[in-house]
């Protein structure tokens, strides 16, 4: 095979990174963006060379003007799609946050309408189907201290050969 037949069969999926943080009764961090009708969590595309780990620190950055330390990785999720072309995407943990942590929030205006601590099981009921699998399954990894992968949101046993 050609190098250029064998490079025009290689994926080049867009990838994402984003974290999630919790507060002291386990609820989880969600954000409205100014661009979205659903509700998500802190994170965005990774630019050119960076890191999944470093995408996910700067978003949080930029999005909540916080800089906390972001620990393990908890989920990572390929997930195809027709119109927007295929994606990898990485939640990171972001602990538990101190009540001065998330009093030094400050939501970047221009991209987010409010935060918020949302319950695990109102997460459903926020946000978009596949994104909320997505967090469960994250949540679930957190617990078990050990990451998950997933295809287009499910583990890899409940996805169809």
């Amino acid at each position: 095979m050609a190098a250029n037949e064998h490079e025009a069969k290689m994926a080049h999926p867009r990838m994402a990174a984003g974290a999630l943080f919790f507060d002291a009764g386990g609820r989880v961090l969600m954000v409205v963006p100014t661009y979205k009708d659903y509700w998500d969590i802190p994170g965005g595309y990774v630019e050119i060379g960076e890191s999944p780990l470093q995408a996910a620190s700067r978003e949080v950055r930029e999005e909540l003007g916080i800089t906390p330390t972001l620990g393990r990785l908890l989920a990572v999720d390929w997930a195809p799609s027709a119109t927007e072309g295929d994606k990898v995407l990485y939640l990171f943990d972001g602990g538990e946050l101190a009540p001065e942590a998330v009093e030094d929030i400050r939501p970047q205006a221009e991209e987010l309408k409010t935060v918020t601590f949302v319950a695990p099981s109102e997460i459903a009921d926020r946000t978009i189907p596949r994104l909320a699998r997505r967090i469960l399954a994250a949540i679930d990894a957190r617990a078990a201290s050990a990451p998950v992968y997933l295809e287009h949101r499910q583990a890899p046993s409940d996805v169809a050969a």
